[in-house]
């Protein structure tokens, strides 16, 4: 007796895509290195006490301004500190630094955002405050705002923040003002839709994408502020090692050990290029205008 295959066994799987890694490489290749390269840095950050380093806060005075060798990788700086160690643990308050003020930044510009976009009275009186906001660079918005608190990494955190928040909020709200002219957002308040609602299912995921894009860009200009404040002395206390101190420190030998700003320098380089590279990315894969070129 002849055995009929059922019809679950005459349908065959779908073949597996072969080379989609070098296809998805081939076409988004800044995604592909920017983010292989942010991710080597939160390793590098995350696994820092594993990394063959030592405490980078300690002292050795008899062993100062050692030029890299095999015994001290980076050197050490004027204290006898080992610079390998110190770079290696800095990278952790840029990131939190970047990433901190990304995510906070891009949040309160989207709630502001909103609020503004769809209440005219609100926004007439909180643009004209974002407007006088964002004609200030925000460097010097972040050092004022250091000038009255004490030196920490929350306090950066904040500052920084303060400064970024005008310039998402005015994205959001140019995107909103966009949205709730369209059919379907008309269509949803006709219908009775309360305007939270409409918001939370119409607008907000309409605005995910170049927020995402933005808050890149935000991250890598956070670093940069970051250690702008450190080098300065107005930014997270000499007691937490960031690559911002670590220049600092090392201005004042520059001409004998310009090593102890090469290093931390070239490891701000590489995040602020990788998040950079990533953001860019995004936004071609995003756009759709910019995705048909590619």
């Amino acid at each position: 007796m002849a055995v009929v295959p059922s019809d679950i066994d005459l349908v065959a799987p779908p073949p597996a895509k072969r080379g989609a890694i070098a296809t998805y490489t081939r076409r988004h290749p800044t995604i592909v290195v920017g983010g292989a390269l942010f991710a080597l840095m939160v390793a590098m950050a995350i696994f820092a006490p594993y990394l063959h380093t030592v405490d980078p806060l300690a002292l050795a005075p008899a062993k100062r301004l050692r030029w890299p060798s095999a015994e001290y990788w980076f050197g050490t700086d004027m204290l006898g500190r080992d610079l390998y160690s110190r770079t290696i643990y800095g990278a952790r308050v840029s990131l939190i630094v970047g990433i901190s003020v990304a995510a906070l930044s891009t949040g309160l510009g989207l709630l502001i955002g909103l609020i503004t976009g769809f209440n005219r009275w609100v926004d007439s009186i909180v643009m004209r405050i974002m407007d006088g906001l964002m004609s200030i660079p925000p460097v010097l918005i972040a050092i004022a705002l250091m000038a009255l608190t004490r030196a920490s990494l929350q306090n950066v955190v904040f500052a920084i923040t303060v400064a970024e928040v005008p310039r998402v909020t005015r994205l959001v709200r140019s995107i909103v003002l966009t949205l709730r002219e369209q059919p379907y957002v008309e269509a949803a308040f006709a219908s009775g839709t309360t305007t939270i609602r409409v918001m939370w299912r119409h607008i907000v995921p309409n605005t995910l994408s170049t927020l995402l894009v933005q808050g890149t860009f935000i991250a890598a200009s956070a670093m940069i502020t970051e250690a702008i404040l450190s080098f300065i002395g107005a930014g997270t206390p000499p007691t937490i090692p960031s690559w911002g101190n670590i220049m600092a420190e090392g201005r004042a030998v520059f001409l004998v050990a310009y090593y102890i700003v090469l290093f931390p320098g070239i490891m701000l380089s590489l995040t602020v290029l990788a998040i950079n590279l990533l953001g860019d990315g995004l936004r071609d894969a995003i756009d759709p205008r910019l995705a048909r070129r590619l």
